[in-house]
């Protein structure tokens, strides 16, 4: 579906399916902003309660952490998205919903 990281292919290469016609735009980063919060909360909180660490290093450790889980699911959550609108037939796939497309009623 991607062509790069975060940009989609211009064509599907098996179906030939336009995502161009997307509309993603700020979606992706919230849901990834979204999870990685709560996932990083318990960390955080066990780091502090359960750790000797000095505070730069446990800051250290949590900034690395969510930025890892922040690019890792940037690209699912976007493709997701994308999915999301083709078959509810969102936006620009107002005209041809997923699931007449793929066959399902």
């Amino acid at each position: 579906m991607f062509a790069k990281f975060l940009k989609p292919a211009t064509r599907c290469r098996r179906c030939g399916q336009n995502w161009t016609l997307h509309a993603a735009d700020d979606f992706p980063p919230y849901i990834s902003i979204l999870l990685t919060g709560h996932i990083m909360a318990p960390v955080i909180i066990e780091l502090g309660l359960h750790t000797a660490l000095p505070g730069w290093a446990m800051m250290l450790i949590v900034a690395v952490m969510a930025v890892a889980l922040l690019v890792a699911l940037l690209q699912p959550a976007k493709g997701g998205v994308i999915a999301l609108q083709w078959w509810l037939g969102l936006q620009g796939f107002a005209g041809h919903a997923g699931k007449v497309e793929a066959g399902v009623s």
